[in-house]
């Protein structure tokens, strides 16, 4: 105990004496370990942020029919194959002809809360999101089209299949016919705008036909690997639906993400780099200082390893002040850059601290491989006579 007591008292005195050396490698030791805690944090935590950043951009999975369309029970089926802790939004829609002033527009029927949370990027231009039955969700093009504007009451109409074959059959069809309010005007840029939107219930009193659906959009929060396993399940729970990834979306994602993952990785590799460059350098003046000191020890009888053992306890003590210093501002670090890039907190990982330390004083350790071989070299007869 006395001699660990000894020991413990002599690195830390040569460290004193050489503050200004020291302080240069303990603060090289920091900055290495920061960047390492802070780039190890944004890499473990970049998929979730990366993946809540692309499900602004819609859905990443869908569910289509089989054959023909499926029910809403055969939907609930198929979302229970994903947790409900990676299910952002699931909006089932079903696609109908309708006639406005009697000309044929294709109006959808959705839940509006499911919508909005499977496709964020949807754009209210004007007026406010559809949320009650009644109401009218009308795309940019169809209110150009027939100089339509919020607050409009306007007229629906459809015709049911079995009037369409007494049409068919030259007998009187009798059309269905309700009356909605336009509460906004849709702008994507895509083909959203050229369709109708109103609640499932609306739609299904309109057409007089219910539980009937022709495809599900889901956003899923979760990497593509895990996104093919759960389309799968759907595939294999239920027959009638068939589920498949939206490529455009997750194959974006996925290489986003390696792409960014490497250069985070690379990035670290290089600093730790130039961490070990920095702590040797400062290692090796340490050494050419204190050569007279070397010798004289080595003249009295002090052994290779007893030097070893000093100058590695003192480089792994700066590794271990520099890893607790660096675990805690990699930790800010990394919060800075993940509100900053993400608009986003990032969640901190108590594993991160220890295993930063244990880094740190490797790296610090390695760095220390070359100055105290040439320290174990000195040849005390030499330093002694001044050459």
């Amino acid at each position: 105990m006395k001699k660990r007591r000894m020991f413990i008292r002599m690195i830390t005195a040569s460290l004193m004496r050489r503050r200004s050396r020291m302080i240069v490698a303990l603060l090289s030791i920091a900055i290495g370990a920061t960047i390492l805690s802070g780039l190890v944090s944004i890499y473990y935590d970049v998929p979730r942020q990366l993946g809540a950043e692309f499900r602004n951009y819609g859905a990443n999975m869908i569910m289509t029919a089989a054959d023909g369309s499926f029910t809403s029970a055969d939907m609930e089926k198929g979302k229970k194959a994903v947790p409900s802790a990676e299910l952002v939004g699931a909006a089932p829609y079903r696609y109908e002809n309708i006639r406005l002033r009697e000309n044929p527009v294709v109006a959808a029927g959705t839940d509006p809360e499911q919508a909005r949370a499977a496709s964020p990027y949807w754009l209210i231009d004007d007026g406010e999101w559809l949320q009650n039955s009644g109401e009218l969700l009308i795309g940019a093009k169809v209110a150009d089209s027939f100089r339509l504007k919020v607050g409009d009451d306007i007229e629906l109409s459809f015709t049911p299949e079995a009037e369409r074959e007494a049409a068919a059959e030259n007998k009187t069809a009798d059309d269905n016919y309700k009356t909605f309010r336009i509460v906004g005007i849709l702008k994507t840029g895509g083909t959203e705008e050229e369709y109708v939107y109103m609640t499932m219930g609306d739609l299904e009193e309109l057409t007089g036909v219910s539980d009937k659906i022709d495809l599900v959009e889901l956003s899923v929060s979760a990497s593509s690997d895990k996104l093919g396993e759960y389309a799968e399940d759907i595939n294999l729970s239920v027959p009638s639906v068939h589920a498949s990834l939206v490529k455009r979306v997750t194959a974006s994602e996925t290489t986003v993400l390696s792409k960014l993952q490497a250069l985070v990785l690379l990035v670290t590799v290089v600093v730790l780099a130039l961490t070990m460059i920095c702590v040797a350098t400062t290692m090796t003046a340490v050494v050419a200082e204190r050569r007279r000191e070397i010798g004289l020890r080595k003249a009295i009888g002090a052994s290779n390893s007893s030097i070893i053992k000093e100058f590695m306890g003192e480089s792994m003590l700066l590794g271990f002040f520099g890893g607790t210093v660096g675990s805690v501002l990699g930790y800010v670090f990394a919060s800075q850059v993940s509100i900053r890039v993400f608009s986003s907190s990032i969640s901190f990982r108590p594993l991160l601290v220890p295993i930063t330390i244990i880094i740190s004083i490797i790296v610090t350790g390695l760095s220390s491989l070359m100055p105290i071989r040439s320290a174990t070299e000195v040849d005390p007869a030499l330093v002694l006579k001044g050459e």
